[in-house]
């Protein structure tokens, strides 16, 4: 069976201004990185079929060696689906010389209005084997939480 990681979090934001910060360079910037890792977006195109690569790099690469590089995983991300204030899909391939982090990994960002804001659910598909499942979903309940912070009020 293939492996799914998913996340799920209510953000007190509307669908539209979370798909707003699906497909912002600078909004990524602030809120994707899991916690314990900061992002810069070296190349951006944000229509279906363009994307973007996103260097992650470890606040304390110790302990946590990255894919890329001892203290970075580096990310190609294609924007496959973008249907507005209701879903982004997008394909990941992380540089790295281990074949355990080979492959393309989709993650599919589905929005719902709940209430006075939105449910965001996560869905991770073809993750690469290296890549801890534990630990896979604790980085996206993490970027779930940075981006409630990022659009709640008082955030």
């Amino acid at each position: 069976m293939s492996r799914v990681d998913r996340g799920s979090r209510t953000i007190g934001a509307t669908p539209a201004a979370v798909y707003g910060a699906l497909v912002d360079r600078e909004a990524l910037e602030a809120w994707l990185p899991p916690d314990g890792m900061r992002g810069q977006i070296e190349r951006w195109d944000p229509r279906p079929g363009g994307g973007f690569r996103m260097v992650l790099t470890y606040l304390d690469p110790a302990g946590s060696p990255g894919k890329t590089s001892d203290a970075t995983d580096v990310v190609d991300v294609g924007f496959a689906e973008l249907v507005p204030a209701r879903r982004v899909t997008q394909t990941a391939v992380f540089q790295a010389d281990d074949p355990a982090y080979a492959g393309t990994m989709t993650m599919t960002w589905h929005l719902a209005a709940a209430g006075d804001g939105t449910e965001v659910t996560v869905i991770a598909t073809g993750v690469p084997p290296g890549i801890d499942q534990a630990a896979h979903q604790e980085g996206i309940a993490s970027s779930l939480a940075h981006l409630a912070a990022y659009l709640e009020p008082g955030g």
